[in-house]
């Protein structure tokens, strides 16, 4: 695989934007070599999911579009961030019992923590912020058949 691939998309802030952006992020994983039926798909397919829905729903309206940029490093390193033109950072919230919301950047934290990767917040030149990840890219090997081959 070439040593840096990256991919981007630019959508509305929409709430059905969800759906594309967890959609894109996959598909274009299973291009680089992911399958899309692990417990590592579905794990960035969250993640993902939580990362537009921040930006859709915590920008209240002042940024018209957000951004998700895919990159991987040499087979070694995934970084995606969503970009949006708001200019607040996400907050930590306190576990309040009756909250409705507020838990995205936990999961996101907590999710990217288990995939042994970290979480960034940073300003972009804009005076937006881009909310990024980076984790270790693991691509499981193809099943062993009893012949002592790989699967395709």
């Amino acid at each position: 695989m070439a040593d840096h691939l990256e991919a981007s998309v630019t959508l509305p802030s929409d709430p059905a934007s969800v759906s594309t952006a967890r959609s894109y992020v996959v598909g274009t994983l299973v291009e680089w070599g992911l399958p899309a039926d692990t417990e590592v798909a579905d794990t960035i397919r969250l993640i993902v999911s939580e990362l537009a829905t921040n930006a859709v729903q915590h920008t209240f309206g002042q940024s018209p579009t957000f951004t998700v940029d895919i990159e991987l490093e040499r087979d070694e390193q995934l970084r995606i961030g969503v970009t949006d033109s708001h200019p607040r950072f996400p907050k930590r919230l306190p576990a309040a019992v009756q909250q409705d919301n507020g838990r995205g950047m936990v999961i996101i934290r907590w999710l990217t923590a288990e995939c042994g990767g970290k979480l960034r917040v940073r300003p972009t030149l804009e005076g937006g912020k881009t909310v990024s990840i980076e984790v270790p890219w693991t691509v499981p090997a193809p099943p062993v058949t009893a012949a002592g081959r790989q699967e395709p």
